[in-house]
């Protein structure tokens, strides 16, 4: 298959690119266009897929990949269909949508072997009904953040609109506020590179219609479910606050293969990012 060297975001400091300038970029069929795969780690390696969050790329993952890779792992982190650099089919408007395109996708890349699937906030309900409908594609599934439980928090503070604003300073102004309201707890952790990365994935989000995240739906398909399944959230998600005890007890009670919940201290809804060193050896330790 041809691939061709990931160019990481200009934005990014040295040491961050550099550890991740051996990717390759893979291309898969989209409906009419493409879907845009990135590639780490060697091709003989067990595959550890990672699937971004709404309104995101493969950056949400910028500071797992080269860890994961140096552990032994081949990692694969696409851009949704509709997100970066992928294209959108005329028939996708939902996460329901995405399921072919990921399954036709990892069957042309991986036809063949180990598979582990890492899926955040909506990547993890994307990835929990891929896996429901594809059993075959991979023998387990780390949901970090997922929504789609049906347990809602009504205090959990509106993101805010910004297309309609005309200056830079102003939409910037709201993705400080939507960054601060839904993905991350600490506000030093808002720097100038979370910005960037923020806005170019904001900027390339054309998927602008979903609206399954607010329902049950992975709650639903829970219990479908054949492959193993464990869960990672921050201790201050505010998808669900101070409501995750009830949704630690009913994915126990959902899924068949239940293997464990954990809890990143100290850190908000975008775990992996935010509080990078202590989620990478435990996705390191869950995988394995």
């Amino acid at each position: 298959m041809m691939s061709t060297p990931i160019i990481c975001p200009d934005f990014l400091p040295p040491e961050l690119a550099q550890s991740l300038a051996d990717g390759r970029k893979l291309l898969t069929p989209c409906g009419d266009g493409q879907m845009v795969w990135h590639a780490w780690g060697s091709d003989d390696h067990p595959v550890v897929v990672l699937v971004h969050g709404g309104s995101g790329s493969w950056t949400h993952w910028l500071r797992n990949i080269a860890y994961l890779r140096d552990a032994g792992w081949r990692v694969l982190a696409p851009d949704l269909p509709g997100f970066g650099d992928s294209d959108l089919p005329d028939d996708c408007i939902d996460t329901d949508q995405l399921v072919p395109y990921l399954h036709q996708g990892l069957r042309q890349l991986v036809p063949q072997g180990e598979v582990r699937v890492v899926g955040f906030s909506f990547g993890g309900m994307t990835a929990a009904l891929w896996l429901k409908d594809h059993p075959e594609d991979a023998q387990q599934l780390v949901l970090v953040g997922a929504p789609g439980m049906g347990i809602k928090v009504p205090e959990r503070v509106p993101l805010k609109g910004w297309r309609h604003l005309e200056t830079e300073e102003q939409r910037d102004a709201i993705h400080r506020h939507n960054l601060m309201a839904l993905m991350l707890q600490h506000p030093e952790s808002l720097d100038a590179m979370t910005l960037d990365l923020h806005r170019a994935n904001v900027q390339r989000d054309r998927m602008t219609r979903r609206r399954l995240s607010g329902t049950p739906i992975v709650a639903q398909a829970l219990p479908h479910l054949q492959v193993r399944l464990c869960a990672i959230y921050g201790e201050h998600d505010a998808l669900y606050s101070y409501r995750m005890p009830e949704v630690k007890v009913l994915m126990e009670q959902l899924a068949p293969r239940w293997e464990g919940w954990h809890t990143v201290a100290n850190s908000g809804h975008w775990v992996q990012y935010e509080a990078a060193d202590a989620l990478n050896p435990l996705l390191v330790q869950v995988l394995a």
